[in-house]
């Protein structure tokens, strides 16, 4: 896992290179430990890690896809530990209750799966998020293709007030898609 990242160049920000480093060697030292500690990284540490933006930074891109690759690895892990040590039911078990967690908020009607922004406030564009949403609803109803990293690259238009919804309620919601999605693949 050892990384070599290349930088931003001119006057374009990149991701801070000692912040980077040492969450790439913390996962590494976690990684190889034949067993998981308390305080090793997970999947979830990795998809929700943030870093500081700096001149000369990592190229911002680059560690991203890293990232998503390393989320990959520990998610399988994590699967096949789980599989390990209480069988292959335990974790179809587990995949069910994650993804019927999930199935509330997808059959809701299109505008009301999530609470609108507040008056002024910046949020995701209903409309697009609702697409969205009902992509992962097929995905996950009907069996329909789609891959984890067209939801962890999902990009909406922002909007204010009642036509946006809540960003906090769509990242988390995106979020624990990710995390079933990348536990599946």
């Amino acid at each position: 896992m050892d990384q070599n990242f290349p930088r931003m160049s001119g006057w374009k920000n990149g991701y801070d290179p000692a912040q980077v480093d040492s969450f790439f060697k913390r996962a590494r030292e976690s990684f190889e430990r034949r067993t998981p500690q308390p305080g090793d990284l997970d999947a979830r540490a990795v998809r929700t890690v943030g870093f500081s933006l700096v001149r000369n930074g990592y190229h911002v891109g680059v560690v991203d896809a890293a990232l998503d690759r390393l989320e990959d690895v520990l998610a399988k892990r994590s699967r096949e530990l789980l599989v390990a040590q209480s069988g292959e039911d335990a974790w179809v078990q587990e995949l069910t209750r994650a993804a019927s967690s999930l199935r509330g908020r997808l059959v809701r009607p299109e505008g009301e799966r999530f609470a609108t922004a507040d008056t002024g406030v910046i949020g995701y564009d209903i409309t697009e998020v609702d697409a969205l949403l009902n992509r992962i609803n097929g995905y996950f109803s009907e069996g329909r293709a789609m891959s984890v990293d067209e939801v962890r690259r999902a990009l909406f238009k922002t909007r204010k007030g009642q036509r946006a919804y809540d960003e906090d309620q769509v990242d988390a919601f995106i979020d624990r898609v990710v995390e079933v999605m990348a536990s599946v693949d």
